[in-house]
């Protein structure tokens, strides 16, 4: 385990990538799903991505297909996780290793596959 996971644990931040990578599914895990994500209005990423269940009420991760490269410019993952039904907490782990939080998300009403943020959307068919 990184030794990061025991030298910080006042910080909520750095918990949460701990628990990130200590629960982050390996590509053995994941499935190929159709992916695209918007932030402020544009479409950042849309294509094939890894997308891993955590088994929790629909929470789910997505990932670049290639565990070399980031998901889009600046951010490796994203994990959108299931508060209560039909309500997310989003979060971006970014290249510099922060869980970013993106905020709360509400599931499409027209597109299930969808939660939409205040500034983002993203889908996972």
């Amino acid at each position: 385990m990184n030794r990061m996971c025991f030298l910080s644990r006042g910080r909520l931040a750095r918990l949460a990538v701990c628990l990130t990578a200590i629960a982050w599914p390996t590509a053995s895990f994941s499935k190929t799903a159709d992916c695209r994500i918007e932030s402020g209005g544009k479409i950042v990423f849309s294509g094939p991505c890894d997308f891993f269940s955590d088994g929790t009420e629909g929470s789910f991760g997505l990932g670049n297909r290639d565990k070399q490269k980031q998901l889009y410019p600046g951010i490796l993952s994203v994990y959108v996780g299931v508060v209560s039904p039909g309500v997310a907490d989003v979060r971006g782990l970014t290249r510099d290793g922060i869980n970013s939080r993106w905020g709360e998300a509400k599931r499409s009403a027209k597109d299930r596959a969808c939660w939409i943020g205040t500034d983002f959307s993203i889908c996972a068919r």
